[in-house]
């Protein structure tokens, strides 16, 4: 009897230390808020991280020939400049900087520093895609570095981003990227710490699983045989009957993987590019962005591209999608299920927001200790791009537009070297001009006709360029890429635009800063390379 007594007593006992744990437990949970959608959105984060901790930089000893296209809309000559010297300090075999017809002080500017190797051309900008476009037709070079006129280069980029290119199934090589001068401005400081979220916790596992979705047009490689087969399909999307004017990084580098190349990240190959010092045009930006990114990935879903790759790039994806979605229930659960209003309750809520951004910050925070001081701001600054931001950015995703470049203004929204800090905000050297008389300025490129167009069945017949089944939103099948008829090497610097019935067939003049370089294209890449087009 005595031994049923203890037994009861033992099992009350523990009964009521379950009971006060689960108790300790619900009022822990009032100011500790983790729901599945958190879960699911922590573990995620946790297998990027773990997998981009483990990938390394290719290291070899491949070299081929590169050209450099830049086009260049009402670019800062002075930051135009400075970042030239960085490019040429690597010896390309070619830069080719495809400038805007009313850009004529950055023309003569360029011609002046006397480099045979710099080929500046006047053409007629009908959106950054035409101005990529001129410049990979005109690209005589196996690898085609496309780079933004305000970023600059950090000493080896060239080299490294080169090394990919050994794995013949390797169409587009993506670098690490950073914000010049980030200390110059707070906006600054935040877009950098997002950077290198982005470059430090996700780019590099879909990287090794050669699957970037998206390589930054701030500067990327490709092979220059995996563009030009789709070149066309860059220049004519169309998104809901509307063409495409922005995202065109997210679209080529979705060209390139539907043909069945890989597209790599390479961190040893490292950048820097000018971003916004305002506020409004920080928020300029990352609308675009968004809107980029809406049109890109979903054209991805409804082609079925997005099932063909890594599950690392899926969930990226879907992620982004879905981030209003994910954010949007962990505000609802802090506001209407867990937070009490009281002093204890907001400073919980507070505290946790702030610990969670800064364990995701870490790879940010281990290189800069001193953002802790900017953690309250960025925490606002997530909320914000993940819910209005990202959801005005849904409902006007067709809404083309740069936002932060301007027609009448030179320079993007605060981003002009009178934004920088001191003797960076003019060219990092002077060059002495070779020339000794002035220099002449050349009559402008036209734009291609077709760029022009409105209606999405107007397609491009551009000598070289293979013919593409274009569907209604200006995707291609990529059944349908056919193989690309060799061209011949170009021997100036000329107009490669179609011939349409607005557009002379006569090749336009040529205008290059120089006497042309003597060597030619390398007949192909290494390797057993596929030759380019």
């Amino acid at each position: 009897m005595d031994t049923l007594a203890a037994l009861a007593a033992s099992q009350t006992s523990t009964q009521v230390v379950i009971d006060q744990l689960v108790a300790f437990g619900h009022e822990a949970l009032k100011y500790v808020p983790v729901g599945i959608a958190g879960v699911i959105v922590w573990a995620l984060w946790l297998y990027r991280v773990v997998l981009s901790a483990r990938a390394k930089p290719v290291v070899n000893g491949f070299r081929t020939t590169t050209s450099v296209v830049v086009p260049s809309y009402h670019e800062d000559p002075d930051i135009l400049l400075r970042c030239l010297d960085t490019w040429r300090s690597q010896n390309p075999d070619e830069i080719i900087i495809v400038l805007d017809i009313a850009d004529t002080e950055a023309y003569q500017r360029i011609v002046a520093v006397g480099d045979p190797t710099v080929k500046p051309i006047l053409f007629h900008h009908v959106g950054k895609r035409s101005a990529l476009g001129q410049g990979i037709r005109l690209a005589r070079y196996d690898v085609v570095v496309l780079v933004d006129s305000d970023t600059s280069w950090e000493p080896g980029l060239l080299e490294n981003v080169q090394m990919p290119f050994v794995d013949t199934t390797v169409g587009g090589v993506g670098t690490q990227q950073n914000v010049y001068q980030r200390n110059s401005s707070i906006w600054r400081i935040i877009a950098d710490w997002l950077v290198n979220l982005r470059y430090f916790n996700y780019v590099p596992a879909m990287g090794a699983a050669g699957a970037v979705p998206c390589l930054s047009g701030r500067t990327a490689a490709y092979r220059r045989s995996a563009v030009l087969p789709v070149l066309d399909n860059l220049e004519n999307e169309f998104f809901l009957g509307r063409r495409c004017v922005a995202g065109d990084d997210g679209r080529l580098t979705w060209l390139v993987l539907a043909s069945g190349f890989k597209t790599v990240h390479q961190e040893s190959a490292k950048a820097l590019s000018m971003f916004p010092a305002t506020g409004k045009a920080f928020f300029k930006q990352r609308i675009r962005w968004s809107r980029n990114s809406y049109r890109t990935y979903l054209t991805a879903i409804a082609k079925g591209w997005i099932w063909r790759v890594p599950f690392v790039t899926k969930i990226t994806v879907l992620q982004i999608i879905l981030t209003p979605v994910t954010m949007g229930i962990t505000m609802w659960y802090l506001l209407f299920s867990r937070l009490e209003l009281s002093i204890v309750g907001a400073a919980f809520t507070i505290a946790w927001l702030l610990a969670g951004r800064a364990v995701r910050g870490f790879s940010n925070l281990r290189r800069h200790p001193l953002d802790l001081f900017v953690l309250p701001i960025l925490a606002i600054v997530v909320i914000v791009i993940a819910l209005p931001i990202k959801v005005f950015s849904f409902i006007t995703m067709n809404k083309q537009g740069w936002l932060t470049r301007h027609a009448d203004q030179m320079g993007g929204d605060g981003q002009t070297a009178a934004t920088l800090d001191g003797p960076a905000s003019r060219p990092a050297v002077q060059t002495t001009p070779v020339q000794t008389t002035p220099v002449a300025t050349p009559a402008p490129i036209p734009a291609p006709a077709f760029a022009m167009a409105g209606a999405p069945e107007m397609a491009m017949a551009s000598a070289g360029a293979p013919a593409m089944a274009m569907s209604p939103a200006g995707s291609p099948e990529t059944s349908s890429i056919a193989t690309p008829t060799p061209t011949p090497t170009p021997t100036a610097l000329v107009s490669e635009a179609p011939a349409t019935a607005s557009q002379p067939t006569e090749a336009a003049t040529a205008t290059t800063s120089g006497t042309q370089r003597a060597s030619q294209p390398a007949a192909g890449l290494q390797g057993g390379e596929v030759a380019a087009a």
